[in-house]
């Protein structure tokens, strides 16, 4: 099969993440990634965490959308990298979140599922 041109990148630009209290998200998601905080920083509708990777990661509180329906996600919305899963998986339960899938190992791969503030569902992996 031939592939046709696309104006589309075949890369993933920006992750969103909706979010109720967008100040206690940001906040939150800013010490889980040991980033910087400023609370001044943060504006509703949107708060762009300052990640060190070229996909962006924008937490949502709809501000200016009165008929969005918040529902926290029950699946995986994407995973962040750990080198040592052991040592993450310390440090997310120690931040109180609420692990919903512990340790799983595979060969060499390692992974995690948690819960955010609001009830999302995250991945940390090591590959």
């Amino acid at each position: 099969m031939n592939s046709i041109a696309s104006p589309i990148a075949g890369k993933v630009n920006n992750v969103f993440i909706h979010v109720k209290d967008l100040k206690k998200s940001a906040e939150w998601y800013s010490n889980l990634l040991g980033l910087p905080f400023n609370m001044d920083d943060v504006e509703s509708p949107v708060y762009n965490i300052p990640v060190t990777s070229k996909t962006g990661l924008t937490l949502d509180d709809h501000t200016f959308d009165p008929s969005f329906k918040w529902t926290p996600s029950g699946h995986v919305l994407f995973n962040f990298f750990a080198q040592d899963i052991d040592e993450a998986y310390a440090f997310v339960k120690n931040q109180g979140a609420t692990i919903v899938r512990k340790i799983e190992r595979i060969g060499d791969f390692a992974y995690f599922n948690f819960q955010d503030l609001d009830g999302n569902v995250l991945m940390i992996c090591n590959c």
